[in-house]
C-alpha cells in the first residue's frame, strides 16, 4: 500500500488576532478607545479624537474633565477584556472617565 505524506504547513493566527488599538489615557488610567484591523485606520481615528479633545478643551476644562491623550499600539484580541466596548470621542460619558 503507498501512503502520501502530505506537507502541512503552520498557518500563523498571530497576524489574525493582532489588531490595531486606540487607548485613551488620563493620568495613569490607560482604556482602549476603539480597535481597528489596520494601523492606518487606528492612526485616522486617533487623529479625529484627538481633534475632537481640542475643539471641546475649553469646555471640558469648565466641566473640570480630563483632556484624554490618544495614542496606537498593537493588541491580540485575547487582551481585549470580555465585556469591552468602545469609549466616547471624549473619553467619557456621563462626567465619568470610562
Amino acid at each position: 500500500m503507498h501512503s502520501r505524506v502530505r506537507d502541512l504547513v503552520s498557518v500563523s493566527r498571530s497576524d489574525e488576532d493582532t489588531l490595531w488599538a486606540v487607548y485613551a489615557t488620563v493620568g495613569r488610567t490607560h482604556r482602549v478607545a476603539e480597535i481597528f484591523r489596520s494601523r492606518a485606520a487606528a492612526l485616522a481615528d486617533r487623529d479625529w479624537r484627538s481633534q475632537q479633545v481640542s475643539a471641546y478643551a475649553d469646555f471640558l476644562r469648565r466641566s473640570r474633565q480630563p483632556l484624554p491623550f490618544y495614542s496606537v499600539a498593537p493588541i491580540r484580541r485575547s487582551d481585549l477584556p470580555r465585556k469591552w466596548t468602545p469609549l466616547p470621542a471624549l473619553g467619557f460619558l456621563r462626567g465619568q472617565f470610562i
